[in-house]
């Protein structure tokens, strides 16, 4: 392929020790963010949480911490990193995958999601985070006033329970241990495995929860019935026994936060 084409230069940075070694720091920045989500999550099952148990409060307690805007910096190139590194691979395509269509597919998806986190990172590192509060329902009573729009919210609600159930299964088969290094992820000891089973199922259940939450809005038209993952916790703490679901879910974020440690060692890259 021509050196100068986008394919090439795509090439040419995943070939790049230096990108291999950002984007590998992308994953222990999303376990920082994990580690605090999950905090936030138990934090608001003893009653004692003060913000927002989700990406933005895990960003707002890292910035009010000793050394947090270091922190913000470094979590913000990781994922900036990251994101380059899923762009590229959208572009070259992903090793050992059969439906190169949906793997790219995949890859742009996670590019914009790295993409997003990497510039909230920044903001909170300038001390220009802001509140994120009612973004949602903000931006799901703008999808609703569409033509179509409940058929629209609707379905971004079910593609995003169909990502939990992706999650969840994942999780619970261990497919995630084909993201790791070694065949069949041998390389990698047995807590690993089991922080990467815990983490998955979990991460899945709050998104289902927070896609079941969007799908309720476009059925009701309601936009107040949409929320990000602060929302979904609130709604599982208030289930019979929601006490108790939230505590395992918060403990669960954790450990898949505690897991993108080990994936920034072990990932395949």
């Amino acid at each position: 392929m021509p050196q100068n084409s986008p394919t090439g230069a795509a090439r040419r940075a995943q070939d790049s020790p230096a990108v291999r070694a950002l984007a590998r720091t992308g994953y222990a920045a999303s376990g920082v963010l994990h580690l605090l989500v999950g905090w936030l999550a138990v934090q608001l099952t003893l009653g004692r949480s003060s913000g927002q148990a989700d990406e933005s409060g895990a960003f707002r307690t890292l910035a009010q911490m000793p050394g947090g805007t270091v922190i913000l910096w470094a979590v913000a190139v990781g994922f900036a990193a990251l994101a380059l590194w899923q762009l590229t691979t959208a572009v070259v395509g992903a090793p050992r995958v059969r439906s190169q269509g949906a793997a790219r597919a995949k890859s742009v998806a996670k590019a914009v999601l790295y993409g997003v986190l990497a510039v909230s990172a920044t903001r909170y590192a300038q001390g220009s985070g802001g509140s994120s509060g009612g973004t949602e329902e903000s931006l799901t009573a703008r999808a609703l006033a569409l033509p179509g729009g409940p058929l629209l919210v609707g379905a971004v609600g079910l593609v995003i329970v169909g990502v939990g159930v992706y999650h969840v299964a994942k999780g619970a088969r261990k497919t995630f241990l084909r993201d790791l290094s070694g065949t069949g992820g041998r390389t990698v000891g047995r807590a690993v495995t089991r922080l990467g089973q815990t983490g998955y199922v979990a991460k899945g259940v709050a998104l289902g929860v927070v896609g079941g939450l969007v799908v309720a809005a476009a059925v009701t038209t309601d936009p107040e019935r949409a929320g990000g993952l602060d929302e979904a916790l609130h709604t599982l703490r208030d289930q019979p026994f929601g006490v108790v679901l939230l505590l395992v879910v918060g403990l669960g974020l954790a450990a898949y936060g505690a897991y993108s440690f080990a994936r920034a060692r072990y990932a395949r890259l």
